[in-house]
């Protein structure tokens, strides 16, 4: 849109209302966002000066850490009877996605319902679904997981309530990381919430080490007393 907004589509469908990331933290892109109706996100690094940021209206929202794994630093888990098929209904990881992200920043923004929050997530893993870039992670020949990607990136892990804690997130994640770097990739990244310390822990013990972070800001330049 201009050298400091770019257009976020995949949020205007959740919230009905034009949604921005913004590229900078200068100044003339922060006077922009006053200037612009919608909801926007910035995304800085942790030692950027905020009291700018948080003068034209934005609060923070997260901080997101980037672990990174090279092919031969992976270290990977086994255990019998676990599997990857290709073949799955969306309905399936739909459901296994129930209430599976709630560390996510939408879901902890005050001004979006938590309705909504779900809906975004549910939207984002439909894409992903259509798209081709979704594995199904089995267990004693059942879809308990998914794993949801996008070229060399890791965007969407979810496991049924019903296997949870019972060792099986390391088996399945290594596993379907040997797929993508079969693939050709010489590197896998991902992206977690500095508050879950669960995926934050997985991914270590597979080997990934951690790379950057950033802080994530909102802002809502527009009147919705109701939240959206």
């Amino acid at each position: 849109m201009t050298k400091h907004l770019r257009e976020a589509p995949w949020d205007r469908r959740n919230f009905g209302m034009d949604t921005y990331e913004v590229l900078s933290p200068v100044e003339e892109a922060l006077q922009e966002t006053d200037e612009t109706t919608g909801h926007f996100t910035l995304k800085v690094d942790p030692m950027v000066n905020k009291k700018p940021i948080l003068e034209h209206g934005f609060y923070y929202a997260d901080t997101l850490i980037t672990p990174v794994c090279k092919a031969d630093q992976l270290r990977t888990f086994s255990k019998e009877q676990v599997g990857i098929t290709r073949e799955g209904s969306f309905a399936i990881i739909a459901s296994i996605s129930a209430g599976a992200f709630k560390v996510g920043r939408y879901h902890r923004d005050f001004n979006v319902k938590e309705e909504t929050a779900e809906q975004r997530y549910i939207n984002w893993l439909r894409d992903l679904y259509e798209a081709g870039e979704v594995m199904f992670l089995t267990y004693e020949g059942e879809i308990v997981a998914y794993y949801a990607y996008q070229d060399n990136r890791i965007l969407l892990i979810g496991m049924d309530e019903k296997v949870r804690g019972k060792g099986l997130a390391k088996p399945l994640v290594s596993k379907a990381c040997e797929v993508l770097f079969s693939y050709g990739y010489e590197e896998l990244e991902t992206s977690v919430s500095a508050i879950n310390f669960p995926s934050m822990q997985m991914f270590y013990s597979l080997g990934f080490k951690m790379k950057r972070a950033v802080d994530v800001y909102h802002k809502w330049n527009i009147k919705m007393p109701d939240g959206v």
